[in-house]
């Protein structure tokens, strides 16, 4: 008898204290002093929780998630130890909930659903982005695509507060550390870490002002490589430095005069002899601005590709994604 009586206040001290530590867990007061484990929590069991709170019925709630009527009940036996309540209580009309089952009741499925769509990045985003967007984007580049981009993002995604557009010679650095979202521009090499779609191939046309002499002149390659030329000078590999390879009869003091603007570059082309080649959708732009005529040049250099350009560290990013789509299907929308 006094084996079977130690074994019996054994069985109670253990479940006292049980109960006990299950309580300072959930209240975060373990005698340690340390916050409630986390670890220790099996999510799956607040998700029947849910179906128990929803249907007050243990079959029920079972066949909502799948789970069997004998899994269900002992799902809710260990509830009962991890919330040191009853939870759900049996009356005439079924399980009801308890004070503490009715304040769970009203917080969990919020909990839930916060962590389903962490898992899933399923939410729906494209009129509820409340952040900025940065682009790098060359100056040049910025003529052609912003008066199309700008009002497509507005009417889409009403809550983006800014789109900034930076220069594009630190793009990539600043894509690898999310200073920029997404740049625009050519690139001709796939740089390891870093994905990219084609928007559109645009091909090179000249600009000169409208009683340029040269236009008096037959149009062939040898006159127009005694011109004197502008270029775009950039630290990135958006320029248009390759297309002189195609005039072997350049001279060397006929040299391109550089400029860091396509804008300056232009103005100073509209009142001087200067031939300025740019991607024919910035020719347009700016002959819209400046007298200056658009004509193709003698010659066919290589097509000048825009792409969108993005790290991998934002690929998977449901925002990301939706920005990534949204600009594509602007600037394409537009493409020759």
């Amino acid at each position: 008898m006094n084996v079977m009586k130690r074994y019996v206040e054994k069985e109670v001290t253990d479940q006292l204290a049980y109960r006990r530590k299950m309580l300072q867990d959930w209240r975060g007061e373990r005698l340690t002093g340390h916050q409630i484990n986390l670890a220790s929590i099996d999510l799956n069991l607040l998700v029947a929780l849910e179906a128990l709170l929803e249907y007050r019925n243990v079959t029920h709630a079972g066949q909502h998630i799948g789970r069997s009527q004998p899994a269900m009940s002992r799902a809710l036996g260990r509830l009962r130890g991890m919330f040191n309540d009853d939870l759900l209580v049996r009356s005439s009309t079924g399980l009801i909930p308890t004070p503490q089952g009715e304040h769970l009741a009203q917080r969990l499925p919020s909990a839930l659903r916060t962590i389903r769509e962490m898992v899933t990045s399923r939410s729906v985003i494209s009129k509820e982005w409340g952040r900025g967007a940065t682009l790098a984007i060359p100056d040049h580049q910025a003529l052609a695509v912003l008066p199309r981009l700008l009002p497509w993002l507005r009417e889409r995604a009403p809550h983006l507060d800014t789109l900034a557009c930076l220069p594009f010679d630190r793009a990539v650095r600043g894509l690898e550390q999310g200073d920029i979202d997404l740049a625009v521009g050519h690139i001709d090499v796939q740089l390891p870490g870093y994905f990219r779609r084609s928007l559109y191939t645009d091909r090179f046309a000249c600009l000169l002002r409208h009683d340029h002499p040269a236009l008096a002149q037959e149009w062939t390659i040898d006159n127009f490589a005694t011109l004197r030329h502008a270029a775009i000078s950039t630290d990135s590999p958006d320029h248009f430095g390759p297309i002189y390879d195609h005039l072997p009869n350049l001279r060397e003091d006929r040299s391109p005069i550089l400029f860091s603007s396509v804008l300056t570059a232009a103005v100073v082309a509209s009142g001087t002899d200067l031939v300025l080649l740019v991607p024919r959708r910035v020719a347009t732009q700016v002959s819209a601005m400046l007298p200056l005529r658009v004509v193709d040049p003698p010659l066919e250099p290589a097509p000048y590709k825009v792409m969108l350009i993005w790290h991998e560290r934002c690929h998977h990013d449901p925002q990301h994604k939706w920005l990534r789509k949204e600009v594509a299907a602007a600037l394409e929308t537009g493409a020759d």
